[in-house]
């Protein structure tokens, strides 16, 4: 596990140099790193980011036009109105499928909550939607 999180961390580095450029609907504490058409399916495209949500910052509940992949480098704790907090862990996995609502979550924890995603989306339409249309 440490030797994917060391990859995964490289990765990171590597995009961060190559990639200077933000693209539109930036959230708090999310930046995009990099966007290419998805060969093979027109129309779609992948977006790799990397989020960082301090103590206090919320997640709205949202949903993709596509796919959504992550990978939690730092986790901490999350929770949702009315539920019991829950502990995201260093090194777990996501996935989120095309328009299932998600998210919802403010960090309750003291640490900051650090995450990479892979989307893979409809080229042209948002990134993500806060409510079902």
């Amino acid at each position: 596990m440490r030797s994917m999180k060391n990859v995964l961390s490289a990765l990171v580095l590597i995009f961060l140099g190559a990639s200077a450029s933000l693209h539109a609907q930036e959230s708090a504490g999310r930046k995009e790193l990099q966007r290419a058409d998805l060969s093979g399916a027109p129309g779609m495209e992948v977006i790799l980011s990397i989020t960082e949500l301090k103590p206090g910052d919320v997640l709205p509940e949202h949903f993709h036009h596509g796919i959504e992949a992550g990978y939690i480098v730092e986790g901490g704790i999350m929770q949702q109105a009315g539920k019991a907090p829950v502990t995201f862990a260093d090194g777990a996995s996501l996935m989120n499928l095309r328009d299932i609502m998600h998210g919802g979550y403010k960090v309750v924890g003291t640490r900051t909550i650090k995450l990479i995603t892979v989307h893979v989306v409809d080229k042209g339409k948002p990134l993500y939607d806060t409510a079902k249309k």
